[in-house]
């Protein structure tokens, strides 16, 4: 069988769990090997084990995106158990809500930190260790793609009420996503953006209990409430929110050969939902 990912080295933050699990054993299945990250251990370490079950290869590294020094030992990492990496997924996030009248500037710097500067620093220290190797391809004549797909939300492209730190990190990453296609267009590194529409996560799960999860020390709220998300339901042509494997479906098509002739893309994936 030709696997489209065989022998790629895949790194995607976030993936212990949700989205970013899924995305990991697409990728595994596809025959990339994969390092896994996510803020606890017990999520990083089951995909981990899961992905060698079904026969594929992969690491833990277990740590916040926005700890200082994450994205330079996160990457290096990678490169003494694979090599040189191939694929960078930024996945790793979390709302904190609000509405601007009550909203905090610990809020809006949260935002900005994992949703920001995580993926500069994490898309700086991948490029630093691809460079190198570009080059040296490039001079053989070697033309290798290698991708960068930075995870974004309709939020950022439509805006979202009680989301305007959110909302406005994700926009921020739709121009990051666009410089950077140019920049590295010349080491062929495609770098595209999904922004995800309303997906079934233990994020947004559909519930009237208040729910909470604690982030990077900040207790923040998880779900939606029932009559918003049968709201947001009649607003998706597809007439549903998507599942967690359908959405790495879609950042899937930015990974493979396929796409090596697209980059500086933002593509939506969901269900045709337009807020």
């Amino acid at each position: 069988m030709n696997r489209k990912l065989e022998g790629k080295v895949a790194l995607i933050t976030g993936s212990g769990r949700g989205i970013g699990k899924a995305l990991a054993l697409k990728l595994s299945s596809e025959g990339a090997k994969i390092v896994i990250n996510d803020l606890d251990e017990a999520p990083a370490n089951e995909t981990v084990a899961e992905i060698k079950s079904n026969g594929g290869e992969a690491i833990a590294f277990v740590g916040s995106v926005t700890q200082d020094g994450f994205a330079d030992k996160f990457v290096a990492e990678a490169v003494k158990a694979f090599g040189t990496p191939d694929i960078l997924i930024n996945n790793a996030g979390y709302t904190w809500d609000s509405m601007i009248h009550k909203a905090s500037d610990k809020q809006f710097d949260a935002m900005y930190e994992i949703h920001l500067k995580a993926p500069f620093q994490l898309n700086r220290a991948f490029v630093q260790a691809v460079i190198p190797v570009a080059k040296e391809e490039a001079e053989t004549g070697k033309e290798t793609f290698r991708k960068i797909i930075n995870i974004s939300s309709i939020a950022g492209e439509y805006g979202n009420i009680g989301q305007v730190n959110y909302s406005s990190m994700k926009s921020a990453l739709s121009g990051m996503t666009k410089t950077l296609s140019k920049e590295l267009g010349r080491y062929k590194i495609n770098v595209n953006g999904v922004a995800f529409g309303v997906i079934e996560t233990r994020l947004t799960q559909a519930t009237d209990e208040k729910k909470t999860i604690v982030v990077d020390g900040n207790e923040v709220g998880v779900g939606i409430p029932e009559k918003v998300s049968a709201g947001f339901a009649k607003m998706i042509p597809l007439g549903r929110s998507g599942t967690a494997a359908e959405a790495a479906d879609g950042v899937y098509l930015f990974c493979i050969p396929e796409s090596n002739y697209i980059s500086g893309q933002m593509m939506v994936v969901g269900g045709g939902l337009r807020m």
